[in-house]
């Protein structure tokens, strides 16, 4: 048996195809270097702009999170990323290879968008920052910022990247939620749980009520299975994304307010953002599958 203390089991894998929009529910993943295999694969990009396409600017973009991507084949580590088929919300759906397809995306959206399978050296992004006490510490409410994340995040601070100059990656290659955050995020709002949903992490780990604990797993080590590897890099700062409505799930601005009075963390550079999981970067890859042992070493 391995060592390290069992913190619980993993209850739901995630996959996203396409950067902002509904993804993938797995038994079972790949994990490599990148992360789980094929998440955010893709993105959608403004040709007017040059943005990646972002449901963190609702107000331009909040028709991307009712679309929902899914591979047509499953991806392989090392190789180009299969098509990907997407599902609009009006029952229609168009693959990435088709013919036509970024047009009937434009359609769908109202701008004209192509989409890409990498990044160039990082991207960046409109983020609206909700009206909110507490949310942004530079005091930004209800207001739209330009931001550079991926690579050119790091970039832009003199550090080394944790995500390849063409990945869609916001920060980090992997994020991990536990049930016990969900739950303590429901009692604070009077309802029984947060929907893990909301979140749009690749793995959420059923845990013993106890609050927000993988707080105290920043710069520890996760073992998923018999021989996936994480280091858990960073809590996972929240931006207006949790509050939006989605097929199934209504806006709900309380989660953020929630995390704003509840888990604001230091990330670093003495910034206090409100938190909810965890970023990790995989130090061993291998297959994670739902009911896996998770232990924290």
């Amino acid at each position: 048996m391995s060592a390290g203390e069992r913190v619980g089991t993993v209850a739901a894998v995630w996959r996203f195809a396409v950067k902002s929009m509904l993804g993938e529910q797995l038994a079972a993943a790949e994990v490599g270097d990148g992360g789980i295999v094929g998440d955010r694969a893709y993105a959608l990009v403004d040709r007017e702009t040059g943005k990646v396409v972002s449901a963190k600017h609702p107000s331009k973009w909040a028709g991307v999170l009712a679309c929902r991507a899914r591979f047509v084949a499953e991806p392989v580590a090392g190789e180009d990323p299969p098509p990907v088929r997407i599902d609009l919300p009006d029952g229609s759906s168009v693959t990435s290879d088709a013919p036509g397809a970024d047009a009937v995306l434009s359609g769908f959206l109202g701008r004209e968008v192509a989409l890409a399978a990498a990044a160039r050296n990082g991207y960046t992004i409109d983020q609206y920052h909700p009206d909110v006490p507490g949310l942004d510490p530079e005091g930004r409410r209800d207001e739209v910022a330009e931001i550079r994340v991926g690579a050119a995040f790091f970039d832009e601070r003199g550090l080394p990247s944790a995500v390849s100059p063409e990945s869609f990656f916001d920060l980090f290659p992997l994020s991990v939620i536990t049930t016990s955050t969900l739950d303590r995020l429901g009692e604070l709002q009077g309802q029984g749980s947060v929907d893990a949903r909301r979140f749009r992490m690749n793995v959420v780990v059923d845990t013993p009520p106890g609050g927000f604990v993988e707080n105290d797993w920043v710069g520890r080590g996760l073992e998923l299975g018999d021989g996936v590897r994480l280091a858990v890099a960073m809590p996972d700062p929240r931006c207006v994304m949790p509050s939006l409505a989605q097929p199934g799930l209504p806006r709900d601005t309380d989660v953020l307010r929630a995390l704003a009075r509840h888990n604001r963390l230091d990330v670093g550079g003495g910034a206090h953002l409100p938190c909810a999981g965890v970023y990790a970067l995989a130090q061993a890859g291998g297959t994670v599958r739902t009911g896996d042992e998770v232990r924290l070493r």
